[in-house]
């Protein structure tokens, strides 16, 4: 099973289907929600549990989104629940496909807000950027996402909803009475989307639950990856509640500088991040913390910068690898991507100092899908307007 042929630049749209009712939706809700819910609405207390744990697998395991499907439950039970409750997952708005096979996809959420998803296949594989919030509140510097304002955070529904999205997509969900898939096109997610999961932190935990759970999507821990610009205060209850591997989005080797391209330094400066990354591993029994490092022309990328990182690691005694991102350039943007020479030579101190530093090839730049660069549509529609009002002196 492989993906469709790249359509390079053409977007697919998708009619838009009818406004949410007021059912209560089990897509989100943990086991024990799940079960509560139930029984609060007429479930024997004996059986609910039991009752949860089918409902559970035909939802996340087999992709059911009508109760009327699931057999091993009576057929009046089944119409009590489809009075009751719906599977509702976020709503494909459109969908663009990048020359190198990258997939994003707009969402519509509750409410009529929209959030980018990517989709980026890797040898018969993939992984899912899964985003947390409507906008950012970070304002990092060299990050389009940054520039759209926090609407609000995502439920827990919205978050694996995005998961099963993709899953509806890549055609992906077992036969039924099975429990595996030829081959796994979604193996990983990171939680690199828009917005700062950890600031959403309980909506991400219920849905990465949801997500590992051997019942359902069966993706295990070290499988996902949460990244954070640095809220130092959950990144302890990360490694115990939710336990997947980190990864830190750091670009910068003072506080000076770091200051400036990721503001919440000014809240957690450099040495808080890492005293609380030093212990993430032993707590989460995880394997090495991924420091992201966006690679910018003139702002962090010199040998020095490169030495400095190296020196941070030894010192708190981090295990680590290092990816180095070329900054992907995007509308306004004040940066320019470090040049090839440039980055190459920065990965060269770190390796000769025992880190690995893969240099990310950029991935949907064409669809503007690559790190960095997600920013839902209608808020940059928003935008277009008001500078076209502005240039006409409205």
């Amino acid at each position: 099973m492989e993906p469709s042929a790249p359509i390079t630049q053409d977007v697919m749209t998708f009619p838009r289907k009818e406004e949410p009712s007021d059912k209560i939706n089990i897509v989100g809700l943990t086991r024990d929600a799940l079960r509560q819910v139930l029984i609060e609405h007429g479930a024997p207390e004996k059986q609910a549990k039991m009752r949860a744990g089918q409902i559970w697998q035909w939802v996340y395991l087999w992709g059911v989104r009508d109760f009327a499907e699931m057999t091993n439950l009576s057929k009046a039970y089944r119409e009590e629940l489809a009075e009751k409750f719906e599977i509702r997952i976020p709503e494909v708005v459109s969908k663009l496909v990048s020359e190198d096979g990258t997939r994003k996809y707009l969402v519509r959420i509750a409410g009529g807000h929209e959030v980018e998803v990517v989709y980026i296949p890797e040898d018969g594989r993939g992984t899912l950027c899964v985003s947390s919030q409507v906008g950012c509140t970070l304002t990092c510097s060299f990050c389009h996402t940054g520039t759209q304002k926090l609407v609000r955070n995502l439920t827990a529904g919205e978050i694996v909803g995005q998961v099963m999205m993709a899953r509806d997509d890549l055609d992906e969900w077992p036969e039924r009475g099975t429990r595996t898939v030829e081959a796994r096109l979604l193996s990983n997610i990171v939680l690199m989307g828009m917005g700062e999961p950890l600031y959403n932190f309980e909506n991400v935990r219920d849905a990465m639950k949801i997500v590992m759970d051997p019942e359902g999507i069966q993706l295990g821990r070290r499988r996902i990856t949460l990244s954070t610009s640095g809220v130092v205060p959950e990144i302890h209850r990360t490694a115990k509640e939710i336990g997947c591997l980190l990864a830190v989005s750091f670009h910068a080797t003072t506080d000076e500088t770091r200051d400036v391209l990721v503001p919440i330094n000014k809240r957690w400066n450099i040495d808080a991040l890492l005293t609380a990354l030093a212990e993430y591993p032993k707590a989460s029994n995880s394997e090495r913390i991924t420091f992201e490092y966006v690679m910018i022309d003139g702002v962090n990328d010199t040998d020095d910068d490169a030495r400095r990182l190296v020196q941070h690691l030894k010192d708190y005694k981090i295990p680590a690898k290092i990816n180095l991102i070329p900054f992907n350039e995007w509308p306004g943007s004040a940066y320019k991507r470090s040049s090839n020479n440039r980055i190459r030579s920065f990965a060269a101190i770190l390796m000769e100092a025992g880190y690995a530093s893969p240099i990310r090839k950029p991935r949907g730049e064409d669809i503007m899908a690559a790190c960095g660069q997600l920013k839902s549509a209608t808020e940059r529609a928003r935008k277009s307007r008001k500078q076209i009002a502005a240039e006409a002196g409205l």
